[in-house]
């Protein structure tokens, strides 16, 4: 009678500590969702904002339209993205941006109007968000990884059905200055 209890309260005892791992993973698992989620989020805005500020450049900048072409086009691809070509879209995005940034250093006029200055203000807001969002996505996915692969948990990670989730990376381009010719 006594062993018979020892093996149920060691049943139960494993099976709370299973049940605790697999919740565990799947909070790791949803946070590191979310935290995608977040990105998505801002890159919504950071679309919605774009068209604002080509219109607004467009009046002060009539020899620079093949530059406020490729942001739409850019803005176009991004947005139907998905995937490994998401991430090189945004970054693609990201750059042309700062291009126009560098851009209207040319144009003393566009410089100092304010819906402009406004616009840019409200963009350089978001690319500080949207960084934020990819530093806490990649430190959730870090959680995440180590979870999976370190033990106990990894005994049940994959029997579970938990993986590895992969990190958001900067593309190189995105890495070096802008250069803007003319």
């Amino acid at each position: 009678m006594s062993s018979g209890l020892i093996f149920l309260i060691l049943l139960v005892v494993i099976g709370i500590v299973v049940a605790g791992l697999y919740n565990r993973l799947v909070g790791l698992r949803n946070g590191a969702e979310e935290a995608l989620k977040s990105i998505d989020v801002f890159l919504k805005q950071r679309y919605d904002l774009i068209p604002n500020l080509v219109s607004t450049i467009k009046g002060y900048t009539q020899y620079e339209s093949g530059t406020l072409e490729k942001i739409v086009q850019l803005r176009s691809q991004a947005m139907s993205a998905g995937g490994a070509d998401g991430g090189a879209a945004e970054n693609a995005l990201s750059g042309a941006l700062k291009s126009v940034f560098a851009l209207a250093e040319n144009y003393p006029d566009l410089k100092a109007n304010q819906e402009f200055l406004q616009l840019q203000q409200t963009l350089s807001g978001l690319e500080e968000s949207i960084q934020r969002a990819r530093r806490y996505y990649n430190a959730s996915v870090r959680d995440l990884n180590n979870a999976v692969e370190m033990f106990p948990a990894n005994l049940f990670a994959g029997m579970f059905g938990f993986r590895r989730m992969d990190y958001l990376q900067v593309d190189e381009a995105e890495t070096q200055n802008v250069k803007v010719q003319f």
